[in-house]
């Protein structure tokens, strides 16, 4: 009987000690959630996003980004690191490019090139003729660790999300894996970057962003609206800004939704002005009541990954006009289109994007 106490006693002291002192790779920065919203007023619960239609994409998933080109032809990533490109009913699907990474966000400029924020390589321009040229893949001596997402203004300027300078998905098991790492860690290291052609150079636009996502270009193309996921908050910040700390943003940036319902990931133009946000997943009580509680959060990846506080699955996307009202918001609370992470509005339909779908879904407008 002694051995066997003797046993559970040292095996507790075991798990004790590895849950306090196991190493984790996050440093967590205290911080002040606000109280979720309720979802009500322009996001008030629906199901107007439900019965979406598939395209199917074979053995592919997770068309995170989806553009109708110039040239007609729909264009969309998968997670195998591909560009598909398709008619827009999802007939004469081809593989565009494989750019051996994982490319989150594109834009094409003026001379057809597709502009590519790939969270692995960098900024990598993709001509017609499918030649790859790496842009850029840092500022200065400090590398682009995650690129998520691009926007090329008429200037030729490209504007660039670096989610995050602390946790490169190649690192760390790709990139859902690095998101969670960077929300949970809240050091806030997320910034916006502007890559200029004409000189071959980058610079911090704004830097200070818990996990910098969406980007997408004011109709006068003086101010970029930015994603900040991991507070639950959409920025408006001048394209003139240079090196701006958001903690102190002077007259230069302020937020235009604060306090969202979920974790805002892509920004996309629609039509008639508006533009289209996506979540890629609804907030969780537990992950926000932890948020003064650094301890528990490293506490968290102690634990296996099926026990993370990880959101459940909620269809939600909505639009929106430049000075912030909400015109547009569709929902699935079944959560059958996972992660919507945002909306590529055509004359006829709406294309719903998605970190982990094995199809593309659509919906007729």
């Amino acid at each position: 009987m002694k051995k066997i106490i003797f046993t559970i006693f040292a095996v507790l002291v075991l798990l004790i000690a590895y849950f306090i002192l196991w190493p984790v790779p996050i440093k967590p920065v205290s911080w002040d959630a606000p109280p979720p919203p309720e979802y009500a007023g322009p996001h008030e619960v629906n199901t107007r996003l439900a019965d979406l239609q598939i395209i199917s994409i074979g053995a592919e998933e997770g068309p995170e980004h989806i553009v109708i080109a110039k040239d007609g032809m729909l264009y969309t990533t998968v997670a195998s690191g591909k560009i598909l490109r398709m008619n827009p009913d999802g007939s004469g699907q081809e593989v565009f490019v494989n750019t051996g990474g994982r490319v989150l966000g594109f834009d094409f400029d003026a001379a057809g090139n597709l502009i590519a924020a790939d969270a692995d390589k960098g900024l990598l321009s993709i001509a017609p003729d499918r030649t790859i040229t790496l842009l850029t893949d840092r500022v200065h001596d400090d590398p682009i660790r995650y690129a998520d997402a691009v926007v090329v203004a008429k200037t030729g300027k490209m504007y660039l999300s670096d989610a995050s300078a602390r946790f490169a998905p190649q690192d760390w098991g790709g990139t859902f894996e690095a998101s969670v790492l960077d929300i949970l860690e809240q050091a806030s290291t997320g910034r916006i970057l502007e890559y200029d052609p004409a000189g071959k150079t980058t610079r911090v636009v704004a830097k200070g962003l818990s996990f910098a996502n969406g980007v997408a270009l004011s109709q006068d193309e003086k101010t970029l609206f930015v994603n900040e996921t991991g507070k639950y908050r959409v920025w408006k910040i001048s394209v003139d800004a240079n090196n701006l700390d958001i903690s102190t943003p002077g007259d230069q940036a302020e937020v235009l939704f604060d306090n969202l319902p979920g974790y805002p990931d892509n920004l996309m133009r629609g039509l008639d002005g508006k533009i289209w946000l996506g979540f890629a997943k609804p907030r969780n009580p537990s992950i926000d009541k932890m948020a003064g509680k650094p301890f528990l959060r490293k506490l968290t990846l102690r634990l296996p990954r099926a026990m993370w506080p990880v959101p459940k699955a909620y269809g939600h996307v909505f639009a929106f006009t430049e000075d912030g009202k909400v015109v547009m918001d569709l929902q699935d609370p079944s959560g059958a289109y996972p992660e919507t992470t945002g909306v590529t509005e055509t004359a006829d339909r709406l294309y719903i994007q998605s970190l982990h779908a094995k199809g593309l879904g659509w919906m007729p407008k």
